[in-house]
Parts: structure tokens; C-alpha cells; sequence
């Protein structure tokens, strides 16, 4: 699905977030991406949305160079890619009807859009949404009264609506408790299976990315310090990844004394357990 060659994203003249990125992801693929804050994940993501142009290097999208596409033929492509972002990116004042249904926006024309928030178009398609996420209730609440993992679940309906090829969700449960974060990691996880789609997610629960995906790749200062199965992720592995970021470290030292934030839903890290 994915063919990156070489990836370097630079901001201004010294701000180097990718360096050099080399990734191969297999259509219908699960990949975790771990590593510190400011590794230069999210801005891979956005490489990976085509939202962002590198620097240097080539992506490559189910067989098409998108350096060489025209406007029209980029906008096509963006279509097959459904991100789920750590903020929601939601619009409060709306019903969720009306959030849910932001997905069909890259099919739609602006009048059907705009005709749409007056009399939601294809409540049926965002019904079935949200009871693919377990909570067909809320269909015609407003979005800021809901709570956070809710609404994090109205993003997820969003993306099933946009029905694309690729979903990558960037640190989708940052911002959720920790019961709330295994439940979203997983429902994205079974839906992405079901329906053979490729999967994507930055993480920054270490567990969370060992116990739900057969792929983890640690990035490190713009470059992948490991591209692994779970269970070749070894405890000094992670120690090099996280060096010197104490948010790492506080979180590898939780779970090396045993302390897993996520309870029994998440195995133990392979060379933590006493």
C-alpha cells in the first residue's frame, strides 16, 4: 500500500523532522509507530496523508508516485486515506449526525454539503456508523456535550463513513483514560480487520502498540530505530529509543515495576516482568 524511498521532511533550513525514512506496509497491514515526543511521528503521518510534500525522497500510494500527480489526481488519492487525529478535529456545535457525516465531504459538492447541514444527507449511512461504534444513541446529540472518549468515537464513525483504503490515527487516545484507551485501540483494530483496511497508529503507550499490533516500529530523530514483531521488542531496545525524553522513561520504569496503566487487557513487555 505504502512505498516510501528515502523520506526527508526539513522545516525552514535546520528544523529536520524526517531523516531518511525507508518503509515497505503491506496492503490490509496493522503498524504501531512508537517512539519520544518530537521523533517526528506525526510529521510521517502527514507525509502518509499527503497532507505534507517531503523535502526529499519519494512516496509511493498503492503503485503512484504522488509527486506526480496533478492537483485533481492528489485530491482523488487523499480520499483513500481516512485520519483520526488526537483533538478530534470536530466541530462542537454540531449534532453528531452532522460530524459523522463530514466523511462523505471529499465526494460531496459544496451544495450537497451545505444542503446537508439544514437536512442531514444519509442518516441511515451515519446510523450504522455509529453502531459500528457502539452508540447508536447519540446520533442526534450536540458533539460538545459529549465526553471525550465518546467523541473520539464520533471521529472514528466519521472515518467509517469516509469508507477509505488507509485509516492512520495519530495518537488517537493521548487524550482519554486509560480503560477508554484499550477500548478505542481495539475497536479500531477489529473494524480495520473486518473490513481488510490498512491500519496505521502513532502511539505513546508503549503496551497499547505491543499487545494489539503485529508490526511496531520505533522512530527516533526522524529515523526508524526498529521495525520488529512485539515479541522481538526487547526491553534495551526500548531503553535506546526512549534515552534521555523522561516521558519515555517515567512510562518504561511504570511498567518495568510491574505498574501497567491499562490493567489485564495488555500483556507484559517482553524482559519487564519481575
Amino acid at each position: 500500500m505504502y512505498e516510501l524511498r528515502g523520506i526527508r521532511k526539513v522545516f525552514g533550513s535546520h528544523d529536520v523532522a524526517v531523516d531518511g525514512i525507508s518503509l515497505t506496509v503491506g496492503r490490509g497491514e496493522h503498524v504501531a509507530f512508537i517512539g519520544p515526543s518530537g521523533a517526528g511521528k506525526t510529521t510521517l503521518f502527514r507525509l502518509l496523508n499527503l497532507t505534507l510534500r517531503p523535502t526529499e525522497g519519494t512516496v509511493i500510494l498503492d503503485g503512484r508516485d504522488a509527486a506526480t500527480l496533478s492537483d485533481a489526481e492528489l485530491r482523488r488519492l487523499r480520499r483513500r486515506i481516512g485520519t483520526i487525529y488526537q483533538q478530534h478535529n470536530l466541530v462542537g456545535r454540531l449534532r453528531v449526525v452532522h460530524n459523522v457525516l463530514a466523511g462523505n465531504l471529499g465526494h460531496w459538492s459544496t451544495l450537497t454539503a451545505l444542503a446537508s447541514l439544514v437536512r442531514p444527507h444519509g442518516v441511515d449511512e451515519a446510523a450504522r456508523a455509529l453502531e459500528q461504534v457502539g452508540m447508536p444513541e447519540k446520533l442526534y446529540a450536540r458533539t460538545d456535550e459529549l465526553s471525550g472518549g465518546q467523541q473520539q468515537r464520533v471521529a472514528i464513525a466519521r472515518v467509517l463513513v469516509q469508507n477509505p483504503d488507509v485509516i492512520l490515527a495519530d495518537e488517537p487516545v493521548s487524550s482519554v483514560d486509560p480503560s477508554l484507551a484499550v477500548s478505542i485501540v481495539s475497536l479500531l483494530r477489529d473494524l480495520s480487520q473486518e473490513s481488510r483496511k490498512t491500519l496505521l497508529m502513532n502511539l505513546h503507550s508503549v503496551d497499547l502498540a505491543l499487545a494489539y499490533f503485529p508490526r511496531i516500529v520505533g522512530i527516533r530523530e526522524g529515523r526508524v530505530h526498529f521495525d520488529l514483531a512485539p515479541d522481538k521488542v526487547s526491553a534495551e531496545l526500548l531503553a535506546q529509543l526512549y534515552a534521555g525524553h523522561r516521558d519515555g522513561e517515567l512510562q518504561l520504569e511504570r511498567l518495568q515495576d510491574g505498574k501497567n496503566p491499562f490493567g489485564g487487557a495488555c500483556r507484559p513487555l517482553p524482559g519487564f516482568a519481575k
